[in-house]
């Protein structure tokens, strides 16, 4: 890595544009997990290539102007299908219920030159919403990282799932030679049995150096072999808004604390698990998956939307 630049990441994941169905009508917003974990660790000042597949249409050309609104570097994989798209509705409990079009269900990225060589300048690789049940694309994925520092969060969608298993299989194949892998109850419920401490106790098992657990209202959970270290969910002015986007929020504000190093205590642990905590209580007070700090909120920022 060029010590004479500033440490950058790279995230490989998703790029879409969410459809947003409610009763103010509908309305389009540029998201993706891995996008918003790119955006919000560029707007936490760390450099920051994004990884993903976008079309050739109308709403790749919004997508790639997001990402170059908010200085992000794209290397983009050819998407036949056209760009991914996400109908989002509210369900009765007024969690977002996604329903995925035909190019999001059948995702795949590509690893150019241009890609492995950001890969190998970056301090820190993560990963978000990957298509971690297609092996062939696990297969690439290993081979592109191999060597990089990982942060990785499985955040499966129901709607883009093909093979419980098989997602398994593929992310604990990455998950095990992770510096730090981000989990959720989301998640324990989707892929194992619904146990987050469960989870969190069997990845930490083969291997992962830090399991990162998140439940809700109960705060994160984040173990290493430093020891096991709690915080619970930020209290900070202004109501909860919406809580899309918390969990990357989360892994971006994870991922930039990383950026210059691991912490070897647990002092240091608890650290960054509060600071990614702040920003995701910060995150949930305005619409949208965009990224926000505690100091943003102070300075009456109002942001780009995003989703």
């Amino acid at each position: 890595m060029s010590t004479d630049s500033p440490a950058s990441v790279v995230v490989i994941g998703d790029a879409l544009i969410d459809e947003i169905r409610d009763a103010g009508g509908v309305r389009e917003l540029v998201g993706g997990a891995a996008l918003n974990v790119a955006v919000g660790l560029r707007r936490l000042g760390v450099p920051t290539t994004l990884i993903a597949m976008v079309g050739d249409d109308e709403a790749g050309a919004h997508i790639r102007e997001y990402l170059g609104d908010h200085d992000v570097r794209l290397i983009e994989s050819e998407a036949p299908l056209g760009s991914s798209r996400a109908i989002v509705q509210r369900a009765a409990n007024g969690e977002p219920v996604y329903l995925f079009n035909e190019a999001a269900q059948r995702r795949s990225i590509r690893y150019s030159d241009e890609a492995r060589s950001a890969i190998a300048d970056a301090a820190l690789v993560a990963v978000s919403c990957f298509p971690f049940d297609v092996p062939a694309e696990v297969d690439a994925l290993a081979d592109a990282v191999a060597g990089a520092r990982l942060a990785i969060d499985p955040n499966p969608r129901s709607g883009m799932l093909s093979d419980r298993a098989e997602f398994v299989r593929g992310f604990e194949r990455l998950a095990a030679d992770a510096e730090i892998v981000k989990v959720g109850a989301d998640d324990a419920a989707l892929l194992y049995d619904g146990d987050l401490d469960a989870l969190r106790e069997r990845l930490r098992g083969f291997g992962v150096s830090a399991v990162l657990a998140t439940a809700g209202a109960d705060g994160a959970t984040l173990e290493s072999d430093a020891g096991a270290v709690h915080a619970p969910i930020s209290s900070l002015p202004g109501r909860v808004v919406d809580t899309v986007g918390a969990g990357d929020a989360t892994l971006a504000a994870v991922s930039a604390s990383l950026v210059d190093g691991t912490p070897t205590d647990r002092a240091g642990w608890l650290t960054l698990l509060e600071r990614a905590m702040d920003v995701a209580a910060a995150t949930v007070r305005a619409e949208g998956g965009l990224l926000r700090t505690p100091e943003s909120l102070r300075e009456g920022e109002k942001g780009v939307h995003g989703s």
